[in-house]
């Protein structure tokens, strides 16, 4: 995929800070330090476009990204960064303050095209299973994708995924897509994942 522009366009806290245009919109979820900073930039070929922290819980707002391609199919798209759940440390106020903010611009955001699940391949936790099945009952049935897969060997991959199908009870027809942001193992599949969303929203 040849990118013409990456640029973060803005944080937001609420529908009132989201861009107005209609442009279409992919968004990225996962548990806190599972590796979406990494992968979002490694996705759009920058080092440094989003920033990466060792520190959980360091996204806490809505985060745009306007991305332009020369695919005509897929000319421009906001990519959207979500805070990540699960990290119990940040303050209760912040936590409460979360969950009603992700959960208003999944399911209230008429841009939205796709969501990616990002898990962590090394293994999954309940909430993770929690969120999937929230997300295929309340917006859509997410694209699942195994971060940090360069980490395990040919085996543990294997067993990796098979455990992941099992536990979120996959069929054949659900799509699994190990990654690395190391070796950008599972960029083109991600960017056919894209492509395909914004696709057949436009039919």
């Amino acid at each position: 995929m040849k990118i013409l522009s990456a640029e973060f366009l803005r944080s937001c806290v609420g529908p009132d800070d989201y861009p107005k245009d209609r442009t279409p919109e992919i968004a990225f979820v996962g548990r806190s330090n599972v590796g979406k900073s990494s992968l979002i930039n490694s996705l759009l070929n920058r080092k440094k476009l989003v920033k990466v922290s060792r520190t959980p819980g360091k996204t806490r707002a809505v985060n745009f990204f306007r991305v332009a391609t020369a695919d005509p199919r897929l000319k421009s798209f906001y990519l959207v960064d979500l805070p990540g759940y699960g990290y119990a440390k940040a303050s209760k106020s912040v936590i409460a303050e979360w969950g009603p903010m992700i959960e208003h611009y999944l399911t209230a955001r008429p841009e939205l095209r796709a969501v990616f699940l990002l898990l962590d391949a090394r293994g999954t936790e309940d909430h993770d299973v929690s969120t999937y099945a929230w997300l295929c009952d309340h917006v859509q049935r997410p694209v699942l994708v195994l971060t940090k897969s360069d980490k395990l060997s040919r085996s543990e991959r294997g067993a990796s995924l098979a455990a992941v199908r099992e536990a979120f009870r996959l069929s054949e027809a659900d799509r699994c897509v190990p990654y690395s942001s190391v070796t950008h193992e599972g960029r083109d599949e991600l960017w056919q994942a894209i492509r395909g969303a914004i696709a057949r929203s436009e039919e």
